[in-house]
């Protein structure tokens, strides 16, 4: 499933080609796509054709265009088009004539723009989807709890869809608190892996980066987060932070073809990955100091921990 870098690229290519832009018209190939929209297709279709993108916004791995009707006073509607992208889900920026792709469930045509150059603009944002675990549906808009932006866009205003209100800000929020942070960890009494993929406590860490972000702090997953003291906090902050922005920059993680950006490129960070899906090499850290420890890969939650046994010792008090 795609983790916070993953759906950051995805948000800035929206930002930079479809925000700002009407929404023309609505073709719903795939109603299995709109199971979350409860009001139905046509609902979906009347509610959307006509509206103006006002932005697109991240919070975690939620992804939301702010709705705006150019012909209402102010333009401002508390409505968004939310995407769920799950396990497959692509959304991508086509030109009409293109052909369709195979597991095509939405297309909205856009209103005609161009691009810094002068060169128009693809004309349509298409859901394409093979598993259909993800989907588009719209969301009403509420005020955000601490008043700060939903999220992070462009002009992002202090409201946010119902449905995402209870994810945590992520790392790259600037609204995002390391004290506050701090303080939650302490009082969670759990492991620290599991801390990370808590969304009620940050959002957007998945198990990819946070076995990496453990792996460059020298955190075992298992430390208890109770005996965390501030510079630990900020240890794991910092290297999850370096970490997700050092995938935003290459695109993100693509091990497979189902995930691509807006453009249809997949990321290239899975070259540059220092302990996820390296059991049984060499430690990369530990070889430039002289060491030869292999990568282990350890059973947790049902899925997969690596880490370097060396760099990232199990504690006494373990605490899954």
């Amino acid at each position: 499933m795609p983790e916070l870098p993953e759906v950051e690229v995805v948000r800035r290519g929206l930002a930079r080609w479809v925000a700002g832009r009407r929404i023309e018209a609505v073709e719903v190939l795939d109603p299995r796509s709109l199971r979350r929209h409860v009001n139905g297709v046509e609902d979906f279709i009347g509610n959307l054709a006509g509206a103006r993108v006002a932005d697109v916004v991240r919070r975690g791995k939620f992804l939301w265009l702010p709705l705006e009707d150019p012909a209402g006073p102010g333009g401002i509607l508390h409505v968004a088009l939310m995407a769920h992208l799950g396990m497959s889900g692509q959304l991508l920026i086509e030109e009409s004539s293109a052909p369709p792709e195979k597991h095509l469930k939405v297309r909205l045509t856009l209103s005609a723009a161009d691009d810094q150059d002068g060169m128009p603009l693809p004309a349509e944002l298409r859901f394409v989807d093979q598993r259909i675990f993800g989907g588009m549906f719209l969301a009403d808009l509420e005020p955000t709890a601490d008043g700060h932006p939903g999220g992070l866009g462009q002009g992002s205003l202090p409201l946010v869809p119902h449905q995402a209100a209870h994810i945590a800000r992520d790392l790259l929020d600037p609204a995002f608190s390391a004290e506050s942070f701090h303080r939650r960890l302490r009082e969670r009494r759990t492991g620290l892996k599991r801390a990370l993929l808590d969304q009620g406590l940050v959002s957007g860490i998945g198990n990819i980066y946070a076995d990496e972000a453990l792996w460059a702090a020298r955190l075992h997953y298992a430390r208890p987060t109770d005996t965390l003291r501030r510079p630990d906090t900020t240890r794991i902050v910092e290297a999850a932070t370096e970490v997700m922005t050092r995938a935003l920059a290459a695109g993100g993680t693509s091990f497979d073809a189902l995930y691509v950006n807006v453009n249809g490129a997949s990321g290239y960070f899975a070259r540059d990955l220092e302990a996820y899906g390296r059991a049984g090499r060499p430690c990369r850290r530990c070889a430039s100091e002289g060491r030869q420890t292999l990568i282990r890969r350890e059973s947790f939650m049902n899925r997969s921990s690596y880490l370097c046994p060396h760099c990232q010792p199990r504690p006494r008090n373990a605490r899954l």
